[in-house]
């Protein structure tokens, strides 16, 4: 590359983002982020509502300081439109008629009713990806129910596994569907837009967070798959809850423990006795014929709880870094449980430099988390997110030719 970074692989690439909270900014943030022109079009009253959820900079409540704000919308540029004003539609369709990509996350009910809905804007630009995010998708009997992440997540069949099995079912924590959703999302798009680059005419990209997670790897695909395999008599309920922990079939550790400095989590698939003997130091137990015993290393709580005690004594005497570099080392899979603080301060996440350190006239320097995947000529960047309607004037005059009297009349209507 010689000098000068590489310019990102979506350089040129123009996208109007009308989206907000998670899934969508999530999806356009990796578009911006790989070079895209990302205008962020938000409310001139407040902006994404994402603006106003915790944690923020130093627990201050401010519209520039959210975190998860900062972190979704990263290299964006943000214009403040008001979509139910003549004037603000139309600043929208103008912005159209030269964009690739349009994604939104309004109920399926609201573009229609701005007369911004596929059809309307397919005819100003017969080229434009149009992706539309939302619970349930653009129609069926669902399409208008509001609902959450932890309703996805128990709609989709995925919590009725998880949680202890005497208890009713629970969810997993945070909003892994949402940002997994928005991942789906960004590849949907994507291969729309290309499909556009070759024929020349744009699609409507519909997607339903329902539907992404029922078709989630996450236990919900792996339950339709056992309850088809059986015919049908798999009681239709999903894999058992299991509570998260080991199940203690046989001596191999294979769940949560602790260590010196905090908890491990280790794994296994195979029978390997011997690595994790020599792990704990105790290569004489290899052969030992109480252990190896077959009554004795599978289904005996006894011998269980015995090895148990052998294999904490040892783990409570090391860091959960050295037990899993040790446990690595032998070949038996184990990782450590890390706090955030550990997250920040490992030695791999250092080496291959992957949080970033990323100004903001409001936050200051802080790290962000960098690039998920690495691509050696057109890399990702690192940018801030916008201030609410940082970018409405200079998108105004130097993309749509307004005069800075047009804007200043605007922002007094209320249109910007």
């Amino acid at each position: 590359m010689n000098g000068e970074a590489a310019a990102g692989p979506l350089q040129g690439v123009k996208v109007l983002d009308l989206t907000h909270y998670i899934t969508g900014p999530y999806a356009t943030k990796l578009f911006a982020d790989y070079g895209a022109d990302v205008v962020k079009i938000e409310r001139p009253d407040g902006g994404d509502p994402a603006r106003a959820i915790a944690p923020f900079f130093h627990d201050k409540p401010h519209l520039e300081g959210s975190g998860l704000f900062l972190h979704l919308n990263t290299n964006k540029q943000s214009v403040t439109l008001n979509l139910k004003s003549a004037a603000g539609k139309q600043i929208l369709l103008d912005l159209v008629k030269d964009a690739d990509i349009l994604v939104e996350s309004f109920s399926p009910r609201v573009m229609p009713s701005l007369g911004l809905d596929y059809d309307t804007l397919h005819a100003v630009n017969p080229g434009l990806t149009y992706t539309s995010i939302s619970n349930f998708g653009q129609n069926g009997p669902y399409r208008d129910y509001k609902t959450t992440e932890i309703t996805l997540y128990a709609m989709g069949s995925t919590m009725i596994s998880t949680g202890m099995p005497d208890r009713p079912p629970v969810k997993l924590g945070l909003t892994v569907e949402h940002f997994f959703a928005g991942m789906i999302s960004a590849t949907a798009t994507m291969g729309a837009f290309y499909g556009a680059v070759n024929d020349g005419d744009g699609q409507h990209v519909d997607l339903s967070l329902f539907e992404i997670q029922v078709g989630n790897q996450d236990r919900s695909v792996q339950g339709m798959m056992m309850y088809q395999y059986t015919g049908g008599s798999f009681v239709g309920t999903g894999p058992p809850r299991t509570g998260g922990g080991s199940s203690g079939r046989n001596l191999l550790p294979a769940g949560v423990y602790p260590v010196a400095d905090g908890y491990v989590q280790f794994f296994t698939l195979a029978p390997h006795w011997d690595r994790i003997c020599r792990l704990i130091e105790r290569p004489d137990l290899i052969e030992d014929p109480y252990f190896t015993a077959p009554e004795n290393f599978s289904n005996n709580p006894e011998a269980k709880a015995m090895f148990d005690a052998l294999l904490i004594e040892w783990c409570v005497q090391h860091t959960k870094l050295e037990v899993m570099e040790r446990s690595q080392a032998v070949g038996y899979m184990c990782g450590a449980i890390n706090t955030v603080e550990d997250v920040f301060n490992d030695p791999h996440l250092a080496a291959r430099e992957f949080f970033v350190e990323i100004d903001h006239p409001y936050a200051g320097r802080l790290k962000y988390p960098g690039a998920q995947f690495k691509m050696a000529e057109t890399p990702y960047r690192a940018g801030r997110a916008p201030l609410l309607g940082e970018h409405t004037e200079s998108v105004l005059t130097q993309r749509l030719g307004y005069t800075k009297q047009d804007v200043e009349r605007l922002r007094a209507q209320g249109d910007i």
